[in-house]
């Protein structure tokens, strides 16, 4: 059975840093397309950034120069790596692979 789980998220000032994991288990991780969102209050599920198993990457217009995706096949992973935190990135973080399978988020609250 195939299982997603995000960790990472946490309470982070602005302007502060987070990485978030996502750990995909029971597919054979190498060949997964992964991608993050995020649940904003009041909002739609919003696309953040995508890695294909070849390694190619695209990242939303919202938060590209902050935000940054990355795999490690040997864990089974992949990263958002987020900078220069704002109250706007607060929400709910999942990560998916292409058969449509979902984590079940991770908080990121930006407060200070």
């Amino acid at each position: 059975q195939v299982k997603l789980v995000e960790s990472g998220g946490d309470l982070v000032q602005p302007g502060g840093s987070l990485r978030l994991s996502c750990l995909e288990s029971g597919s054979d991780f190498r060949f997964s397309n992964m991608g993050w969102y995020r649940q904003v209050p009041g909002k739609e599920r919003e696309f953040l950034a995508t890695i294909t198993w070849l390694g190619n990457i695209r990242v939303a217009d919202s938060v590209k120069g902050r935000f940054s995706i990355s795999r490690d096949n040997a864990k089974n992973t992949v990263y958002l790596q987020m900078y220069n935190l704002n109250a706007e990135d607060t929400g709910i973080y999942y990560c998916n692979n292409d058969v449509g399978y979902w984590g079940q988020g991770t908080q990121v609250t930006v407060s200070s």
